[in-house]
């Protein structure tokens, strides 16, 4: 099977397709999450302690120098952004205990049984012949 062949099938399966719809919607969702937190939950946050804005908080490890820029540790970014991961983990836990609930559900619920196969009707209407003889 030729290199090419192989890759159009996997590409085409509908598990790719999903996976790829996926990705493209948590990137954007991962954008909701960051102009969440850092447009509407940190300042108030900052507001709480002092007028302190997020972003701005950093320590300089190294001042700046003519033509080279100062060394600075920024945390204030990094809080940000252990915010916008609580709230995706968060989304995603809530969207998998979702899922999993609806799958309870569906096991919970039992199956019809499945309609005979040709050959198990056929044998039933022999039966059904032979009895009223």
């Amino acid at each position: 099977m030729s290199i090419m062949k192989e890759f159009k099938e996997f590409a085409v399966k509908g598990n790719v397709v999903d996976m790829a719809v996926g990705i493209i919607i948590g990137v954007a969702f991962g954008k909701i999450v960051s102009s969440f937190v850092a447009d509407v939950l940190m300042p108030p946050i900052g507001l709480l302690i002092g007028g302190v804005d997020f972003t701005n908080l950093a320590i300089t490890l190294k001042a700046a120098g003519e033509g080279v820029e100062a060394v600075t540790l920024r945390y204030g970014v990094f809080l940000q952004t252990v915010f916008d991961f609580i709230i995706v983990a968060f989304a995603v836990f809530m969207a998998v205990k979702a899922l999993n609930s609806m799958r309870r559900k569906e096991a919970e619920t039992p199956a019809a049984p499945p309609a005979p196969s040709a050959q198990e009707q056929l044998l039933m209407e022999i039966r059904d012949l032979l009895k009223t003889k």
